[in-house]
């Protein structure tokens, strides 16, 4: 039986520019706001961090509480 990753939360290993799925699922959850992110939305996160933003005002608040 095949199994849909469709709903699961994915985990993920951030690097510059891209990030590479260690546990597939179709959507990951922003660190600041808790909302979910669509992977293929997914355009915001911290490599330092490993954390995943859902926009670019999460991002700077995120970064701004360091």
């Amino acid at each position: 039986m095949l199994m849909s990753n469709q709903g699961r939360t994915a985990r993920l290993h951030y690097v510059a520019g891209t990030f590479r799925m260690l546990s597939p699922g179709d959507h990951v959850v922003c660190a600041v706001t808790g909302q979910r992110i669509p992977l293929e939305e997914l355009r915001y996160w911290s490599v330092a961090r490993q954390e995943a933003y859902a926009n670019a005002e999460a991002s700077v608040k995120a970064e701004r509480l360091g």
